[in-house]
């Protein structure tokens, strides 16, 4: 190999490619959380609203391979990132005018909501995926935990920051402030994303191979291929199983702490930021202790996807247990190791994804990642969606919301136990379509 493909991007082009996932993260922070809330308070619309939108945005996202393959064909990703970043800002402002728009005209203002968040899917789908991708061809296996790490880390700044700096310019709220803050977060974004790609993708031409790219399939057969490799396959099932339990709970942790321990809206909200604390703690040990032992068997990304499953699965059990003992559980330390456990998982298998993109034929990195984003997508809607309608259910049934949650938390860690074992199966050192899983 020539120095440039033992070396890859270095760490100055991984944190440019981190500013994308930034942007990224705080456009959908815009739409899918803030115009989530001035929907249901300030214009009093039904909370299946949004939640509707938010779901149809996931929806939309199963057409990640597609732009996966798209991008591996035309051999630049650049395009791909900057066009999706475009759809994204684009359907973000058209939300915001579709959101003043349904107080006035209910119908009109749905159906442009509903373009809006489909431009949003699309957008999130072209330059998530892409970007994935140009990271999984040009960083060394050595660094992938840690590249992953940095990626994941600055997209929750991203989603911190444009909170914080929206939330501070929304005040008093108009619908003419919401639509120049929203403009702003937007327009920032875009330049942000086009400074970070600037002339960085001629570095790495063929990705960590010397070997030139050959022909890319089309679609039907590359993705064949791909569903056809026992790994991918294996993993795909993995990402989908591991999503679903790590997205169960986003939408019913604070009505657990309201309703089982009598938290206040503030006290729940804190609660919240810490298992994100958690998060982010967890996602710097796994980026950190996921490239300081690259290729040390056992203490390699498997360790960290297997060590952060079985954790979070501990702390659900954990959380099952305090729904029926109350007040008095250690609520707050049981949700922060949750969150460090969801944490060392999360950027563990985005590591081992960006390793197994590379493996088998080259020329199909789009497709795999857009693979493995439609199952993470997926994943997510219906995890959200089946958490909250399980725990509705279960309320009515049981007529107690301690069983109630008990059960859903309980479903939840048998899921993470399940993940735990397939990431053992699906990042085994296997055949020669999988030979750079080791690495993983």
């Amino acid at each position: 190999m020539t120095s440039r493909s033992t070396r890859g991007f270095g760490w100055f082009a991984i944190v440019r490619l981190g500013c994308v996932q930034a942007s990224i993260g705080a456009i959908v922070m815009l739409a899918t959380s803030l115009l989530n809330r001035v929907m249901v308070v300030e214009y009093a619309l039904a909370a299946a609203i949004p939640a509707g939108l938010v779901a149809w945005h996931y929806a939309v996202q199963l057409t990640r391979p597609l732009w996966g393959h798209a991008s591996d064909r035309g051999r630049k990703r650049t395009p791909w990132i900057l066009g999706g970043m475009a759809a994204l800002a684009l359907g973000a402002l058209m939300a915001v005018n579709a959101t003043v728009l349904m107080a006035a005209n209910p119908v009109v203002g749905a159906i442009l909501a509903i373009a809006a968040f489909t431009l949003i899917g699309m957008g999130v789908g072209a330059s998530g995926t892409s970007m994935l991708a140009l990271l999984a061809s040009g960083v060394a296996p050595e660094r992938r935990a840690a590249a992953a790490a940095t990626t994941w880390i600055m997209m929750v700044a991203g989603i911190v920051i444009s909170a914080g700096v929206a939330g501070a310019l929304l005040d008093p709220f108009s619908p003419q402030r919401l639509a120049l803050v929203a403009s702003g977060v937007a327009v920032a974004a875009l330049v942000v994303s086009a400074l970070a790609v600037r002339k960085l993708e001629p570095e790495v031409p063929f990705g960590f191979d010397t070997q030139p790219r050959g022909e890319v399939p089309g679609f039907p057969e590359a993705l064949r291929e791909i569903l056809h490799e026992n790994a991918a396959r294996r993993f795909t099932v993995f990402i989908f199983v591991s999503m679903l339990a790590y997205s169960m709970q986003d939408l019913i942790l604070e009505p657990f702490a309201g309703l089982v321990f009598g938290m206040t809206p503030g006290e729940s909200t804190q609660l919240a930021g810490i298992q994100h604390g958690g998060v982010l703690i967890g996602m710097i040990c796994a980026g950190i202790g996921g490239s300081a032992f690259a290729g040390r068997l056992p203490v390699d990304l498997r360790f960290w996807i297997v060590a952060g499953c079985s954790g979070s699965a501990l702390a659900l059990a954990g959380l099952a247990a305090g729904a029926l003992y109350g007040p008095g559980w250690p609520l707050t330390a049981n949700v922060f190791v949750l969150g460090l456990c969801n944490g060392l998982f999360a950027v563990a298998a985005i590591g081992a994804m960006m390793g197994l993109a590379g493996a088998g034929r080259k020329t199909r990195e789009g497709v795999r990642m857009g693979v493995w984003g439609a199952a993470q997508a997926i994943a997510f809607g219906l995890g959200g969606l089946a958490g909250a309608l399980g725990v509705d259910i279960a309320r009515r049934a049981q007529g107690q919301d301690g069983t109630a949650f008990q059960l859903i938390f309980a479903i939840e860690a048998c899921l993470f136990v399940i993940a735990a074992g397939l990431a053992l199966h699906a990042t085994r050192r296997g055949r020669a379509d999988t030979r750079e899983v080791a690495t993983v």
